[in-house]
């Protein structure tokens, strides 16, 4: 469980540092981070805080595929903890 809880802050961490690369990217009109990438950092567990950095920099805030594409991942993953934790007892 230890290993989890690291791995989720350090993907979490990688999230933020790529959501606001991007937005100051889009504000410098240089290369971006393609959306690809940030769904993959998102489904890797890295959502939340993907989710919080959207929100308070208003970056992505307007694509509905963003505003609702991340929360459901969020989501889908804590029900999946949850199922993998306390129906089958593997986490």
């Amino acid at each position: 469980m230890l290993y989890l809880i690291i791995y989720l802050v350090f993907i979490n961490i990688i999230s933020v540092f790529i959501t606001v690369h991007d937005k100051s990217s889009a504000v410098a009109r240089k290369r971006r981070v393609p959306e690809r990438t940030l769904f993959i950092l998102a489904a890797l567990g890295g959502s939340p805080a993907m989710f919080l950095t959207m929100l308070t920099i208003n970056h992505k805030t307007r694509k509905a595929r963003f505003m609702l594409g991340i929360p459901l991942i969020f989501l889908a993953e804590a029900a999946a903890f949850i199922v993998l934790r306390y129906v089958f007892k593997i986490i």
